[in-house]
């Protein structure tokens, strides 16, 4: 794997979401990344246990805000090969509307309990 320097715009994976950021640190194993925007917006439940609801503490999973700093493994982090990056607000929005779409193609149970955590997402990074 090539090795990033300072500076570089790359995409990450953290959790269940894609960000974009600015690689600001290498930390041996992980880089230190600052957020730009969000390419998809993390997956609300258990991680652990994807698609169940019973028996298990289903998560509400916020996006990093912008400029949060994470510490994220170096096979988690790939140049960022698009020319213009996102606004991070509106990243955020469309990463919502596309994970709440992607929530109501189905009609289960764990998809109702995501799209419920998510619509109280969308209520506090929105107002």
């Amino acid at each position: 794997m090539t090795e990033l320097q300072n500076g570089a715009i790359v995409k990450v994976h953290y959790k269940s979401g894609i960000y974009i950021g600015e690689l600001m640190e290498d930390r041996n194993q992980n880089y230190l990344v600052k957020i730009l925007a969000v390419d998809k917006h993390p997956m609300q439940g258990d991680l652990h246990n994807p698609g169940q609801t019973e028996d298990v503490f289903f998560h509400q999973r916020k996006a990093l805000s912008f400029q949060e700093k994470a510490n994220i493994h170096k096979q988690a982090v790939h140049p960022y090969e698009e020319e213009d990056i996102p606004d991070y607000h509106t990243s955020l929005r469309h990463s919502v509307e596309k994970l709440k779409n992607k929530l109501t193609r189905r009609d289960t149970d764990f998809n109702q309990h995501a799209l419920d955590q998510l619509i109280d997402l969308e209520k506090q990074y929105f107002g």
